[in-house]
């Protein structure tokens, strides 16, 4: 199905009007792809896209880059009667549009997919599952064992590669899920040039939130749920002389606020709610935090280093692919005694060159790396 052709010399490869959907369980899941998106575009090939946009709905930049966009009626919850539809919107779609490339993405939209394709992948079309984090991994719950291992291990078999984005995922898929072909690649990509320290930026706001120049700031970035653990680090800096401040919202945002201000710490720990002004947060502060239980490879950890943040993260997958010794301090979530030894050893080292080991490191991570790796997938063995 896809079509291609070789130069006078066999030397260069060119595919040309190659069709790919994407796939996904909400729409905003789209917003990681947006270069990919274009840069495939503008090199002539059809993108489309399938995901609950009623939910969640698709940025406006793909409908401005003329893509399709299929509403479906997937839902995050895996036992939804909604998903059965999907199902079959699914399989409708595929069956009939002939796609040369179905890349799916989020544990449901995927499962969904790769069921739906088994007839076109029989024709021709490539189908391809990016797994952004197991659901399974070392230490997490027997429950997400027994219900996410058997249905990765079954839809591998209908899977022609299998993406993994952080390490160890990588090499357990090697090892345990039969997909036709395993890859390693480095996240979706993060455009570095949208974050560079702008002084005057956070000098702005520090003073809009009232944190003294000369303060230590701690900053998190993320949704306010269980797993963002949050309150790890609220319950370590108690007795620390730093200001910390999180962006996002959530349904713990109550239940942290509460243990805020039952600590007496409501001048020096700040929830901010969502805020579309993020590159100026990471700006103002001196050092990221994050705490969380359980990523595949956190996007706003890589925003940190492309600021020039030294970073203190929750020794886990992903966040290990990221930061190391040279580019700040590791601890355990569980435990908010180790996230204060690591935040205190952090702030007795100097700041500037850790900041700038990782705004060069995460340079392996940006999406010229990324995409590159990906068309190398998409169109190398055409």
């Amino acid at each position: 199905m896809i079509r291609a052709f070789l130069s006078s010399r066999n030397i260069e490869h060119k595919v040309i009007n190659v069709k790919i959907l994407y796939v996904t369980t909400i729409g905003g899941t789209m917003r990681f792809f947006r270069t990919l998106a274009r840069e495939l575009i503008e090199d002539g090939h059809t993108f489309e896209i399938a995901a609950n946009t009623k939910t969640s709905p698709v940025r406006p930049e793909y409908y401005e880059m003329d893509c399709q966009v299929h509403n479906i009626s997937c839902s995050r919850s895996p036992l939804s009667k909604n998903n059965f539809k999907a199902y079959k919107q699914l399989k409708k779609l595929i069956d009939e549009n002939e796609y040369d490339i179905v890349h799916c993405h989020t544990p449901v939209a995927a499962m969904l997919t790769r069921l739906a394709a088994r007839r076109a992948r029989k024709k021709g079309t490539k189908v391809i599952y990016t797994a952004h984090g197991f659901h399974f991994y070392k230490g997490a719950p027997k429950k997400n064992w027994l219900i996410y291992f058997p249905i990765e291990w079954f839809c591998a078999f209908f899977t022609d590669v299998l993406i993994n984005i952080n390490k160890d995922d990588y090499k357990f898929a090697t090892k345990h899920i039969k997909a036709k072909k395993v890859e390693y690649v480095p996240g979706v990509g993060i455009d570095t040039s949208l974050f560079k320290r702008d002084w005057k930026a956070g000098a702005r706001i520090r003073e809009e939130l009232g944190i003294p120049n000369d303060a230590k700031l701690l900053l998190s970035v993320g949704e306010i749920n269980e797993n963002k653990n949050h309150k790890c680090v609220i319950n370590a800096i108690e007795n620390l002389d730093v200001y910390y401040i999180i962006a996002g919202k959530g349904p713990k945002d109550k239940e942290l606020q509460a243990l805020i201000d039952a600590k007496g710490m409501t001048e020096r720990v700040k929830l901010l709610g969502f805020r579309s002004d993020v590159a100026d947060l990471y700006s103002a502060a001196d050092a990221f935090v994050f705490p969380s239980f359980r990523e595949g490879l956190p996007v706003s950890v890589m925003e940190a280093m492309a600021t020039g943040l030294p970073v203190v993260c929750s020794k886990i997958r992903g966040s290990i692919d990221l930061v190391d010794y040279n580019g700040g301090e590791h601890f355990d979530p569980h435990s908010s005694e180790s996230c204060k030894k690591a935040l205190e050893t952090l702030l007795l080292r100097d700041l500037e060159p850790i900041g700038e080991y990782n705004k060069q490191k995460v340079c392996e991570f940006n999406y010229e790396t990324v995409n590159k790796k990906m068309k190398e997938i998409y169109f190398g063995g055409a």
